[in-house]
């Protein structure tokens, strides 16, 4: 995982599935709201080469009010 802006990107929960998609929990912290894309890579384990990018995912940070 890459991330264009300074937050930091936890992902748990990787599942892969029988007809090959995928499942994954994107859980991002940061200190201010703002965009970002996140860009995740993979390639299959019998290919040879680097990995091309699997998706990439466009997310608005909003955060929650403090105080208030």
């Amino acid at each position: 995982m890459t991330s264009s802006a300074p937050v930091f990107v936890l992902v748990s929960g990787w599942q892969l599935e029988a007809d090959g998609s995928a499942h994954a929990s994107l859980r991002c912290a940061g200190t201010r709201g703002g965009t970002a894309k996140i860009t995740a890579t993979a390639k299959a384990p019998d290919v040879a080469g680097a990995a091309r990018v699997a998706f990439r995912l466009d997310v608005s940070v909003v955060p929650y009010t403090t105080q208030g």
